[in-house]
């Protein structure tokens, strides 16, 4: 296996890691919390995850900037409707599509051009990308319940 390849399923084990620590014991009367009106709460940084590992991902390992699973519903980022279960399961189908996508990479599957936001880039660059973005993510969550747990010492009955 090439030495970008194990860099990125690195890179992974620690964004899946970080990811798991920051959500342990995430209760669902959190995910709908934000700390102003203007922020994002829990369950839209969740549904944004959630998207990027079952398509964004999905489309940098194929190649294909315009891939959708079948049924993938175009409103899923920042759905008000989606369930805290069905997110739950929809983030681990997403994550293991991410470990399985990472594990079956070559050395040349790297080198591949694929589209991003910001036009045309290296395979693995997009995909360091996506996974400092998992990161990023697990930081604003962090932060989220990290406000909570404050508000929670003035008033125990904080979102109880």
């Amino acid at each position: 296996m090439s030495e970008k390849v194990e860099s990125l399923k690195s890179v992974a084990n620690v964004a899946f890691g970080r990811f798991d620590m920051t959500m342990k014991d995430l209760k669902e009367s959190e995910i709908d919390w934000k700390p102003v009106e203007e922020a994002n709460n829990i369950k839209w940084i969740l549904t944004h995850l959630s998207q990027q590992w079952n398509v964004g991902f999905q489309r940098s390992f194929r190649g294909d900037s315009n891939y959708k699973p079948d049924g993938w519903p175009d409103d899923y980022m920042g759905s008000k409707t989606i369930t805290y279960a069905k997110l739950s399961a929809d983030l681990a189908k997403g994550r293991a599509a991410v470990l399985e996508g990472l594990v079956k990479l070559t050395a040349a599957d790297l080198a591949v051009e694929v589209q991003s936001p910001s036009g045309p880039v290296k395979r693995y660059d997009r995909l360091m990308r996506q996974l400092s973005e998992i990161m990023h993510h697990e930081g604003q969550i962090a932060y989220i319940r990290g406000a909570i747990g404050r508000k929670r010492q003035k008033d125990g009955h904080f979102l109880a």
